[in-house]
Parts: structure tokens; C-alpha cells; sequence
């Protein structure tokens, strides 16, 4: 670990929950569009999100999610996806739900 975040930890120790939330609010602010596990890569799927390490759009997870399809169903479906990869992309459908519901119509109007 290096000095700075070993500094960072030993500050979050004291730190109350709500100064922790707020110094949250301060680096998702300062990471800007930046969401670790999805990219958008030109030339994969259209250049929509997808979860990384896939091709799979996290518009198509949410759609299915939509008409039913369980976790474990969708696990089984695409092999390469984790656990914590459908999790990261309900956050991201959380985030984007504007950018993902206009995919989704654009994708079922194709």
C-alpha cells in the first residue's frame, strides 16, 4: 500500500459517516463519467456499455431483467458474466437509466 492511501485509511478511521459520504459524493463528482466494469469501446456492440471482458450491452441485461429473467438465469446464460458484474451494472443502469431505456427502445425498434 503506498503512503497515500495508508494516510487515506488511517483519516476514514476518524472520519464520521456522513463526512465519509460526503467525501464519496466528492470523488464520484471528480471521477466524472468514469464507471469501473463497463466501457464503451467504438466498434464493440455499437459503442454502447458493455461489462467488461464481454460484448454484452448492459442495455440487453437490463431488458431481460425487465421481462423476468432471474440473476441466476442470466449467470447461466452468459458464462463469462460474474456475480458482481450484474451487480456493477444494475448500479450503472441506476446511474444511466435515461441513456439505457433509449437504448433499449432503439434496439427494439431494430
Amino acid at each position: 500500500m503506498t503512503n497515500a492511501l495508508a494516510e487515506v485509511g488511517r483519516i476514514l478511521s476518524g472520519m464520521t459517516r456522513a463526512e465519509k459520504a460526503q467525501l464519496l459524493q466528492w470523488i464520484v463528482r471528480d471521477l466524472g463519467d468514469a464507471f469501473p466494469g463497463i466501457e464503451s469501446v467504438p466498434g464493440v456492440s455499437g459503442g454502447e456499455p458493455c461489462v467488461v471482458r464481454t460484448r454484452i450491452p448492459v442495455w440487453a441485461l437490463e431488458q431481460a431483467r425487465r421481462l423476468g429473467t432471474s440473476e441466476a438465469d442470466l449467470l447461466r446464460c452468459y458464462p463469462t458474466l460474474r456475480a458482481d458484474d450484474l451487480a456493477t451494472a444494475w448500479a450503472y443502469v441506476r446511474l444511466h437509466g435515461d441513456q439505457i431505456d433509449e437504448q433499449i427502445r432503439a434496439n427494439e425498434e431494430a
